[in-house]
């Protein structure tokens, strides 16, 4: 029987089981949180931060959450919306001047929050090393064209969509993403996620484990249609190594480089769900948070080739909103039911070669508590 360390309240024992159950299958080390009117009822944890098994997966264990890093960045934006700073249908290039190029000078913060800014893929292709300069990066997308009339189709911005969002917030308030959601999200929750991961933290991180039968080689990229066939991705192909190096730490790429667990992750987002509060400490208003599950675009989403809902930053699946990471971190939350669930795990897997519902029967087993 694996061993699951924490909290964990009686109603949701479902949760307990389901963790237990995953780390004797599929998983290595993971945690689950469960964040219910802004307190947790559900923060557990279980296995190993290495592959060989030898190190056991802690309380403080943090791991690198790739795309679920993105409910962080569009949190940042909504606190400055929330307070009267940033616009969200406002043009980006009221912010940035720069941004106006090429016809982007009606393109505005909605679309780029929403995926529907037509600036899906970075110009290049661009080598995993060029995403370590913000400056760089920023000026290439101010000078980029739309790859369509922004607002009116989606395509997943999987790299853009920080840097984007970045850039507009360094512009209001003169810092980097990293730094405003570490000093006016992470500091007052006291909260353990980090965008930009100092040195100090390295020894509680949890490598990132290729999928079976794949090495650390192993790549993100567009997922295929369902004809079989690719979108052309002129991205850079981010493989585990990368994600695991040094440098992928200390960078600021807020779409997908945070480091956190289930705890960090799920408090953090249950201000969303808890009408703008978590643990006594509100960082909205009850209005600034409804954006997150307001529905901006419906329909097909021409990288992700699935028909998709976007909010302002989020996905919106049901009743729920939230993301996922590359190889299965997840959080997902419930306004109604004031709930938010974060599952964070170092396997991951290829949806590809094998179907990945770890996090998605995390969530089942948290609903199944309120009944």
């Amino acid at each position: 029987m694996t061993d699951i360390k924490g909290l964990c309240e009686p109603r949701f024992t479902a949760v307990r089981a389901a963790l237990a159950a995953s780390l004797g299958k599929d998983d290595v080390g993971a945690s689950v949180a469960v964040y219910l009117d802004g307190e947790p009822v559900v923060d557990i944890w279980g296995g190993y931060a290495d592959a060989d098994r030898s190190v056991s997966w802690e309380r403080d264990t943090l791991t690198g959450v790739n795309s679920t890093t993105k409910n962080m960045t569009a949190l940042c934006a909504l606190v400055l919306a929330d307070r009267g700073q940033l616009d969200l249908s406002a043009p980006v290039a009221s912010y940035w001047p720069e941004f106006a190029a090429a016809g982007k000078e009606n393109l505005l913060v909605r679309h780029v929050l929403s995926h529907t800014a037509g600036l899906p893929d970075l110009l290049g292709p661009p080598a995993v090393e060029d995403l370590y300069d913000w400056q760089s990066v920023t000026a290439g997308l101010a000078a980029q064209a739309p790859e369509w009339e922004p607002g009116t189709a989606a395509g997943y911005h999987a790299l853009t969509f920080g840097f984007l969002i970045g850039e507009v917030v360094r512009r209001i308030t003169g810092r980097s993403l990293g730094e405003f959601f570490a000093e006016e999200v992470a500091e007052p929750l006291g909260a353990d996620f980090h965008i930009g991961l100092r040195a100090d933290d390295d020894r509680r991180v949890a490598p990132l484990i290729p999928p079976p039968s794949l090495t650390d080689e192993y790549a993100s990229s567009a997922p295929p249609g369902p004809d079989g066939t690719r979108r052309e991705y002129a991205g850079a192909a981010i493989r585990v190594r990368d994600a695991n190096s040094v440098a992928w730490r200390r960078a600021q790429i807020p779409a997908v480089n945070g480091f956190g667990n289930a705890r960090s992750v799920a408090l953090i987002q249950s201000v969303l769900a808890n009408r703008g509060s978590a643990g006594g400490v509100r960082l909205l208003s009850p209005r600034g948070c409804e954006p997150a599950w307001q529905e901006v675009f419906r329909g097909e989403d021409r990288v992700l080739r699935t028909s998709m809902s976007w909010t302002v930053g989020f996905g919106k699946f049901g009743s729920t909103f939230g993301w996922g990471g590359w190889g299965g971190s997840l959080v997902a939350s419930d306004p109604d039911a004031r709930m938010t669930v974060a599952y964070v795990m170092n396997q991951m897997i290829d949806r590809e070669q094998q179907e990945d519902n770890r996090g998605l029967e995390m969530i089942m087993a948290a609903y199944s508590g309120l009944r």
